[in-house]
């Protein structure tokens, strides 16, 4: 991937689009992690900008959201599935529809398996791709449940976003 030239893509299944991310900042960008930040897309009234570590090898995407003022509203991770161009160098990021919110308390949340059951029931995603969701999914919350999760936050951290 050449960072200098790399175009990012959101996609989403539901609601079914793709985006390009073209006012997102690359900061950094290996085999392993695809780090931006960002502005929001349409204005927010709870954030207004963030940071993302694009974890490649691992079907993750960890954000950090941050209120108008600079502080921190939450950490939020996106189970992804990536896809890679090299003709045209671009990821396109596309949202497994699981997320799983960590609050700056400590306090977790995991929202969005009813639109992963609903994706299913409607055709929008393969069972394969629903059952590779899931496994990424369990492997995020295991690294939680092991008090891991500062080794997904280093990333952004060591780049001070």
């Amino acid at each position: 991937m050449n960072a200098d030239s790399l175009k990012l893509y959101r996609k989403r299944i539901i609601p079914a689009e793709c985006i390009l991310l073209k006012d997102d900042k690359i900061e950094k960008v290996n085999d392993e992690v695809v780090i931006t930040s960002w502005k929001t897309l349409n204005p927010k009234t709870d954030f207004s900008h963030g940071a993302s570590c694009y974890f490649l090898q691992q079907g993750f995407k960890v954000s950090k959201f941050y209120r108008h003022d600079g502080s921190l509203l939450y950490w939020y991770c996106d189970i992804v599935d990536y896809e890679y161009d090299e003709a045209e160098n671009s990821l396109t990021a596309t949202d497994l529809l699981a997320d799983v919110i960590i609050f700056p308390d400590g306090h977790m949340k995991v929202v969005d398996l009813d639109e992963m059951a609903d994706a299913l029931d409607k055709g929008q995603i393969t069972p394969e791709l629903l059952a590779k969701a899931l496994r990424r999914l369990n492997d995020l919350l295991a690294i939680f449940y092991r008090d891991k999760f500062e080794r997904l936050q280093t990333p952004l951290e060591q780049l001070g976003l």
